[in-house]
């Protein structure tokens, strides 16, 4: 019998659409998960070639030369680049720092050639539109899909108003289509915070009465993150991983349309070879003026290089951890990560774990697709610089993890490039900062140190420290259209489809908000050029990046945080002006783009964490992208839920919650596993302390101040210690 219609999983009296959780009797609840469908998901090993199955092949047509236009294109590009540099450096004869100069340039240029030829052969892509190697036709009526799908929503520690408006939009969206009763949606709560855990289950229940979604909207609470995101989802696969073909992963920012979720589900069912489709989520609801400058940049230039990405990387594309498909019977075999040896950062948990998922379900004869022309894909950008890096600094960790992973035997050869080019995006920045150090003092020994025209080795000729400056400026020249071409061909595609290009406000306003983006993006780069720097090297220094909740909305940081954290960064630009000027001025102009980032990093960083200039700027018509213009309705309406849930899930002590509302509370104990008795052998000192320390108090406010965290959420998991605390509640009453 199939779980979801076996008549003991709901209840038979369900609550009425729009109803209110407290309105309920606390008995009438419907369970919070399905009857579980156990699926094995063994560990890999990197050190042993799997036995592959051959299946149906979907790689398109001449994809072997599209490699190799692209990689070659790249090679060809640094060996004029590297030619030319070193005839910059060689006027004299190349000094020891000036062959560090060279090496160091090579290695960058390569990165940006390569980015470079990665994106413009998305013109190949975009300008022969079709519907793929998939059959995936954004133009074709909706298909008819008959394979069961999970919806997968993890979240950590977010505002359950954003998680529960973005799944309720999502939902309805997928109701829309006819075809709801063949996808299920699943909350995956790795929250640590009782709070809003509590609040969690009071939106969930509510989500549920709201869209009359018994049977088909479950929730579950891990008590213990194992390996964090990608632990959060292997649970799932191996309790109930068995009852569904595919899963969409979600973020806690994701909102997709249902015409794209069930598209993406019949992709999967016509192509009974492909293990991950992975879509192009579209950067929406940016209110700061750095989220709006991310989300100008990925709408215009994002599906240039996705189609590009696509077009060369065929059947053994990525995956970005969210908003894709996966055939859920392909991860589990595949896809169950081993912990990497020695201690962290390096060791430990994969955290960067969806380019390795990718990589072994390639590895295991299954195809992994890009569906860059789908639209419907959406997600939400962080609202700071500072917000960046605070994400950033986990990725680093776990791309610089990826390591341990390269040598991995039976690895495609593209699977390795994306592991090495995810490396490449943090290792960059420390050697863009060891060339400029380098170049200051290839400059420094030229202007202060005596040349040895005649060494003590025999030379038939003088040695002449020297650089070629006229050179060295097509060089510059050459490698800034090299950065920028991508940036210019996304505008000049746009100028040729119209409804596109009203959507971005026009041709004069989109070139002046290109204008925008670019300055401004430029003078940042130095910004996070020392912070990658920074993140690198703490990472090799052993430091965990640790495991924070992302802000969304608010991207404001106090003066004295901004000074704590960006002062560094102004007094090394001022230093660097200072040495550069010295040395020479026209050193100093070369290098004006670089100080002048650095020391404006402070009101740099300010300026585009506000909303307000962000907000000036769009009704300015500057930073526009489509989504603001002529907004999809399931955006309208994630966003008209989410102001109305910010006052019904604001937030509320979880003691008192569950104290005012009698059917969550029956719910949150329902809920918990074995009713929040202690299992036999579960010793959690946070559970035996927690009880322990509510014994002692006398009041309400005395427990909850004596308990940490960890140890109010084990006593809220716990059915005595709850007890305890809602009496001391009563007594307060």
């Amino acid at each position: 019998m199939d779980s979801l219609t076996d008549p003991r999983t709901v209840d038979p009296r369900p609550v009425p659409a729009g109803a209110s959780p407290a309105d309920a009797p606390p008995e009438v609840i419907a369970p919070a998960l399905p009857h579980e469908s156990p699926l094995a998901m063994p560990v890999q090993s990197l050190s042993i070639r799997p036995h592959v199955t051959r299946r149906p092949d979907t790689a398109p047509a001449g994809l072997a030369w599209r490699r190799v236009l692209v990689i070659g294109g790249a090679i060809a590009m640094t060996a004029y680049a590297a030619w030319e540099m070193y005839l910059v450096l060689s006027v004299g004869s190349l000094s020891w720092l000036e062959g560090v100069v060279l090496v160091l340039f090579v290695v960058l240029f390569a990165w940006i050639a390569f980015s470079c030829t990665s994106a413009l052969s998305g013109i190949f892509s975009l300008l022969h539109a079709g519907a793929g190697p998939l059959g995936i036709d954004p133009d074709a009526p909706v298909p008819q899909v008959s394979a069961r799908t999970a919806l997968l929503m993890p979240c950590y520690n977010e505002s359950p108003a954003r998680v529960m408006a973005g799944l309720q939009a999502t939902y309805e969206s997928l109701l829309a289509t006819g075809q709801g009763e063949k996808f299920d949606v699943f909350i995956l709560s790795d929250t640590t915070d009782p709070d809003v855990w509590v609040t969690e289950e009071a939106g969930y229940l509510a989500l549920r009465a709201r869209t009359g979604g018994e049977g088909h909207l479950f929730y579950r609470r891990r008590a213990k993150n194992i390996d964090r995101k990608a632990g959060n989802i292997g649970e799932w696969v191996t309790r109930f991983g068995g009852a569904y073909e595919s899963m969409i992963v979600l973020d806690a920012d994701s909102v997709m349309t249902g015409d794209a979720i069930v598209r993406l589900a019949a992709a999967m069912e016509q192509n009974p070879g492909v293990g991950l489709i992975q879509t192009l989520p579209i950067i929406v609801g940016g209110r700061t003026l750095f989220a709006r400058l991310q989300q100008f940049a990925g709408r215009l230039y994002g599906p240039l290089l996705a189609h590009g990405l696509a077009w060369w990387h065929g059947s053994e594309s990525n995956y970005w951890g969210h908003n894709a498909i996966i055939r859920t019977r392909a991860f589990a075999q595949c896809a169950g990560l081993p912990h990497l040896k020695g201690r962290k950062p390096f060791g430990g948990h994969i955290l960067s774990h969806d380019f390795v998922e990718a990589a072994l379900i390639r590895r295991g004869g299954w195809a992994v697709h890009m569906a860059p022309g789908l639209e419907g894909s959406y997600e939400e950008g962080p609202p700071s610089l500072t917000d960046l890096a605070v994400r950033d600094r986990r990725w680093c960790q776990g791309n610089l993890q990826h390591a341990a992973v390269l040598p991995g035997r039976g690895l495609k050869f593209v699977s390795r490039l994306h592991l090495l080019t995810g490396i490449g995006s943090y290792i960059t920045a420390p050697l863009w900062l060891a060339m400029l150090t380098a170049g200051l003092l290839v400059s420094l020994q030229g202007r202060f140190v005596p040349p040895d025209y005649f060494p003590s080795q025999f030379s038939l000729f003088p040695s002449w420290p020297a650089q070629d400056p006229v050179r060295a400026a097509w060089v510059f020249v050459g490698t800034m259209a090299v950065l920028l071409a991508p940036k210019l061909v996304a505008y000049v595609l746009l100028l040729m489809d119209g409804r596109r290009r009203r959507g971005f406000g026009g041709a004069i306003r989109t070139f002046l908000s290109v204008l925008l983006e670019t300055l401004l993006s430029g003078l940042m780069a130095p910004i996070m050029m020392i912070i990658q720097s920074s993140a690198v090297a703490s990472i090799l220094m052993g430091r965990d990046s640790g495991w924070q909740p992302q802000r969304r909305d608010d991207g404001s940081v106090p003066l004295g945080a901004l000074l704590q954290r960006y002062g560094f960064h102004t007094l090394l630009g001022i230093a660097l002006g200072v040495v550069a000027y010295l040395i020479a001025a026209p050193l100093f102009w070369w290098m004006s783009p670089v100080i002048l980032g650095l020391v404006l990093a402070v009101p740099l960083v300010a300026l585009t964490a506000l909303r307000g200039a962000g907000t000036g700027l769009r009704r300015l018509g500057l930073l526009m992208v489509p989504e603001e213009r002529t907004p999809p309705q399931v955006l309208e309406q994630a966003g008209a839920i989410a102001e109305r849930l910010a006052v019904e899930l604001r937030e509320v002590e979880a003691v008192a919650r569950l104290r005012g509302d009698p059917r969550l509370r029956a719910a949150h104990l329902a809920f918990l596993p074995d009713g929040g008795a202690r299992r036999r052998g579960d010793h959690s000192p946070e559970r035996l302390v927690a009880r322990a320390k509510i014994a002692d108090t006398a009041s309400l406010p005395e427990a909850l101040g004596a308990l940490s965290a960890r140890e109010k959420a084990a006593a809220l998991g716990d059915g005595e210690a709850l007890a305890a605390l809602l009496a001391l509640a009563d007594q307060r009453g």
